[in-house]
């Protein structure tokens, strides 16, 4: 069988899928997802044994600190994807939730409630944590998922999948709901995104470099999930410990992730006395790059170029630049910024405000760390990805954005005339 075959295929059987994942109840869902749960804590030395291999291929081809440690899975980050799952039988099942009714004077009852999206094609990178957090979302919302992880973490991935669906169809998880492509080759891709007689709605999430050849390709919707080119602008009002704080975090605290700052604004007239005190916190583990007038204040750290406005590094690196006011701030993120995740340390309720009307990202702050840009701190369990685009949703993924809707009318006999 050719690979063109076999993506037909694996697209057929999953459009199959959905037809039987509609009559699941809440209750078969959350039990399948326990039993899933409790499989990847049984067969953990599995994951890491597989997962070894993956890291150790990656070191051979010299993959950078940060895509090794997105590729890592040791005892705590296996307890976050088993927990992820636990959390989501928890929450409220969106399917079949009435988002809105009314009747009309002519007796017709019209209903408008959430359904499953259909069949999603999730296409990422390095996190094989991604591959567990996807099945479990996908199941709760009954949508058949066909996984096409990165081959860097193809090891960790089908072990990963090959627990959750031994443990699944043992609990009743239909056939083919979960599908995970292995084929390397990128023509896999091309291919499984020219069907949208079987894809209902592609997600890549990765750098720019996959997300540019899924758009380009794609015949189907896509949601992005893009890079995450943070910021954090400190204005003059704001609480200048509590800023350091805020910066040390949204920097340091993990640096290989989307949601890690990565270019710092400071407003001209606490430059002074801010800066050092940053760079004392900071200097011993971060690269600190900066303009003119960063270099000014910090004459030993590196000059940032254009370049440097551009680029999320995903390492500890920061570029700092001095900006006149907070509209500047804004000015600069929507130029630069990817749309991701922005945060403001002001006390000024107008600068808060300006900041968070005008700036055009997904997830804005105020006087809080970046980092917290993700599904499981926001409540939702875990999460699909963080989407970059304004529709069909945007931020973090959880359930509910894995939904679409649809209007069932009651009636009794009604004709139009």
């Amino acid at each position: 069988m050719n690979i063109e075959q076999h993506i037909r295929e694996i697209g057929e059987r999953a459009k199959s899928a959905t037809t039987h994942l509609a009559l699941l109840t809440t209750d078969q869902k959350n039990f399948i997802l326990q039993a899933m749960a409790n499989a990847l804590d049984e067969h953990r030395e599995i994951i890491k044994k597989e997962n070894q291999k993956d890291l150790d291929l990656a070191k051979k081809a010299e993959l950078s600190n940060a895509l090794i440690d997105r590729l890592l899975l040791d005892d705590t980050r296996i307890d976050n994807m088993i927990a992820s799952i636990r959390r989501i039988t928890m929450l409220p099942d969106p399917i079949g939730k009435v988002l809105h009714e009314h009747a009309k004077t002519n007796g017709l009852l019209i209903k408008k409630i959430r359904t499953p999206i259909g069949v999603i094609a999730m296409i990422y990178e390095s996190r094989p944590n991604v591959t567990a957090d996807v099945s479990a979302l996908c199941l709760k919302t009954s949508n058949a998922a066909i996984l096409r992880g990165g081959k860097e973490a193809l090891h960790s991935n089908q072990a990963i999948l090959e627990i959750l669906l031994a443990a699944g169809y043992k609990a009743g998880l239909p056939e083919h709901a979960l599908q995970l492509i292995t084929i390397p080759e990128h023509e896999a891709v091309k291919i499984l995104l020219k069907m949208p007689e079987y894809i209902d709605l592609a997600i890549p999430r990765g750098g720019s470099s996959l997300i540019n050849m899924v758009v380009e390709h794609a015949r189907v919707p896509v949601i992005k999930h893009d890079k995450g080119l943070c910021h954090t602008y400190v204005d003059k009002s704001g609480d200048l410990n509590m800023a350091v704080d805020i910066c040390e975090n949204a920097k340091c605290q993990r640096p290989g992730v989307c949601n890690a700052m990565e270019s710092l604004l400071v407003h001209e007239a606490i430059a002074n006395e801010f800066l050092p005190l940053l760079a004392n916190r900071l200097r011993d583990r971060v690269t600190l790059k900066g303009d003119t007038l960063t270099r000014n204040i910090l004459p030993d750290i590196e000059i940032a170029t254009e370049e440097d406005w551009h680029t999320e590094y995903l390492d500890l690196i920061l570029s700092i630049r001095i900006v006149k006011d907070v509209e500047a701030a804004i000015a600069h993120i929507n130029f630069y910024g990817s749309h991701h995740s922005d945060a403001i340390i002001a006390e000024d309720q107008r600068a808060q405000q300006l900041f968070t009307q005008q700036v055009d990202s997904a997830t804005v702050y105020i006087n809080a760390s970046t980092r917290f840009t993700d599904g499981s701190e926001f409540g939702m369990g875990a999460e699909i990805g963080i989407s970059t685009d304004k529709l069909h949703a945007r931020g973090p993924m959880g359930l509910e954005e894995l939904t679409t809707y649809k209007y069932i009318i009651y009636g009794h006999g009604q004709i139009r005339e």
